[in-house]
């Protein structure tokens, strides 16, 4: 993909290359536009009036050649835009676990956090992304991290969601990752206490079972 790329940038230059002509490319996964936009000099990290790269762009749309691409021609997966997302952050955040890999594997900052000051595993977790929260838990990226609203991984996986089998099976995990099933909410509120206000029997069981008080 590379020499392709090489390939193009020894050809003419693309008539109306723009950033605005590279984001929407990546936005509708043209991977063919993509090349020849690169090739005419239109700069990889070069942000719209949000501060989205096209990297971001291709991200949130779940572009993943297109995301293949940029990520090969040297994108930057750390790239924040102005709400704080970037690539990694959030594909994480909304379980595109492909493109993850890809952000994993090309330098992700796994300390790096969300406009919450949350990291992605956090949101993965809430949202019910198992494949994703086992990806981020081997990554690496810290178990017990606590974001401005107080709450961990663990926490937002019960207070954020209605405690069925999908949550049930991250807690699970996370609790085999290594969180530690005491770490209360700024309130002082337990995720085992979280548990039992709302009658999430299957979840107060599994961190009766890992020791919660």
């Amino acid at each position: 993909m590379l020499l392709s790329l090489a390939v193009m940038m020894m050809q003419k230059p693309v008539v109306g290359a723009t950033t605005e002509a590279l984001h929407g490319a990546a936005m509708q996964g043209d991977t063919a536009a993509i090349q020849q936009l690169l090739a005419a000099g239109v700069d990889i990290e070069a942000r719209d009036a949000q501060g989205r790269t096209a990297l971001l762009r291709a991200t949130r749309a779940n572009q993943v050649a297109a995301a293949t691409l940029l990520i090969e021609a040297g994108a930057d997966v750390n790239a924040k835009d102005n709400i704080e997302d970037s690539p990694y952050l959030y594909a994480g955040a909304q379980g595109f676990n492909d493109i993850l890999r890809l952000t994993l594997a090309h330098g992700a900052d796994l300390q790096s956090t969300n406009r919450y000051g949350g990291t992605a595993l956090i949101p993965a977790a809430e949202k019910g992304h198992p494949e994703t929260v086992q990806l981020l838990l081997d990554a690496g990226v810290a178990v017990d991290h606590v974001n401005r609203l107080g709450w961990t991984a663990l926490l937002e996986a019960i207070v954020l969601s209605q405690g069925g089998p999908v949550h049930q099976r991250i807690v699970q995990m996370l609790i085999q990752g290594g969180a530690d099933v005491n770490v209360a909410d700024g309130d002082g509120v337990t995720p085992l206490q979280h548990a039992q206000r709302r009658g999430y029997t299957e979840i107060v069981a599994l961190l009766q079972a890992a020791g919660a008080r």
